[in-house]
C-alpha cells in the first residue's frame, strides 16, 4: 500500500467530556517534515496516535493518499512508523539483534541488509554486537529511529525525539530525518525545543487547547 499525502479532514477526538482535538485539518505531503507545536496537553499526542491508527476520531476523518484509516488499516500499518517516549527496544538484545527481530516482525525481505543499514545509520556499527543495555540514551534514540524506519514506511510519527539528547546526537537525529525526507517519507514531529528543529522543518502547526492555531 503506498500513499504520498496524509490528510485531517475536521477531525474531532473526545475523552468523555472531555475535547482533545477540536475540527483539526491539515495536510502533510510526501517528501516534508511537519513540526506539531503547542504546550503540554495541547493534543499533538492525540493526533500523533489518530494518525498511527491507534486511536480513532469521534468525528471526521482521516485519509492516507486514497485511503482511510477504518477502511486499509491492517496494510495501512505496514506503512506507518512511530517513535514515542518508549522507545519499544529489548535491552538484553543487541542492536541487530533488535532490529533483526522487528525486521522479521514485519516479514520483510533482505533482513541482514535491512540490519546493517540500521546500525549505520544509527552510527553504531562498531558496537552493533552489544547488549542495548550499555548504551547511552542517545545511542537507543538513534536505534530506535531505525527500529521505527527498518520497514521504509511511508508516514513517519516522532513524539518528542530530540529530549535527553546532546548536541552531538541531535544533528546525528536531524541529519537521518533529512535523509527521509529526501526519500519521500512523511515526517511529522511534535517538540518544545525550538532550536531543534530550526533550517529543518518544511512546515510548522501550532495546537492551542486542541485547535489549530490561526
Amino acid at each position: 500500500m503506498d500513499f504520498t499525502s496524509l490528510a485531517f479532514v475536521d477531525v474531532t477526538r473526545t475523552f468523555g467530556r472531555r475535547r482533545a482535538l477540536h475540527h483539526v485539518s491539515l495536510v502533510a505531503e510526501a517528501g516534508t517534515i511537519t513540526a506539531l507545536l503547542g504546550h503540554n496537553g495541547a493534543g499533538k499526542s492525540t493526533l500523533l496516535s489518530i494518525a498511527a491508527t491507534l486511536l480513532k476520531p469521534s468525528s471526521g476523518t482521516v485519509r492516507y493518499g486514497e485511503h482511510t484509516g477504518t477502511t486499509s488499516s491492517p496494510a495501512l500499518r505496514g506503512r506507518i512508523g512511530m517513535l514515542g517516549h518508549d522507545l519499544y527496544l529489548y535491552a538484553e538484545l543487541s542492536a541487530a539483534e533488535n532490529l533483526r527481530f522487528f525486521a522479521r516482525l514485519y516479514g520483510l525481505p533482505d533482513v541482514e541488509r535491512r540490519v546493517a543499514r540500521g546500525v549505520e545509520f544509527a552510527g553504531l556499527a562498531e558496537r552493533a554486537g552489544d547488549a542495548i543495555s550499555g548504551y547511552s540514551r542517545g545511542m537507543r534514540q538513534r536505534l530506535a529511529l531505525e527500529r521505527a524506519l527498518i520497514h521504509d514506511p511511508r508516514l513517519l510519527l516522532l513524539d518528542e525525539p530530540f529530549t535527553g539528547l546532546d548536541e552531538a546526537a541531535r544533528e546525528a537525529l536531524r541529519e537521518r530525518l533529512r535523509t527521509a525526507r529526501a526519500a519521500g517519507t512523511i515526517v511529522i514531529l511534535t517538540t518544545h525545543d525550538l532550536a531543534a528543529i530550526a533550517n529543518l522543518t518544511d512546515a510548522s502547526v501550532t495546537l492551542v487547547d486542541g485547535r489549530l492555531a490561526a
